[in-house]
């Protein structure tokens, strides 16, 4: 992962991190249920960005190396790795 890369994703997780500690205090404050579902969907939002980012990442470098070592091993794993954690983001 690039310096670049890593420093912005974790400015995106703590400005998430700020919005979660907002959500708390909305419900703390009994604020209207609307607007604390709206502030999840937003963080909801904000946590798939960085999931994307982290991805395009993966694939560009370490499924790209797996396809380019030629390793059918190592390929088919990457395949298998990105089959499951995407399954599972359905979820």
């Amino acid at each position: 992962m690039s310096h670049d890369a890593k420093s912005s994703r974790l400015k995106r997780l703590n400005r998430i991190e700020g919005q979660v500690r907002g959500l708390a205090r909305m419900v703390e404050e009994d604020r209207y249920c609307i607007d604390i579902v709206t502030q999840i969907a937003a963080v909801r939002a904000a946590l798939r960005r960085v999931e994307e980012s982290v991805l395009r990442d993966h694939i560009d470098h370490c499924v790209r190396h797996a396809i380019a070592s030629g390793n059918k091993a190592e390929q088919e794993q990457k395949v298998a790795e990105l089959m499951e954690v995407l399954s599972r983001s359905d979820r």
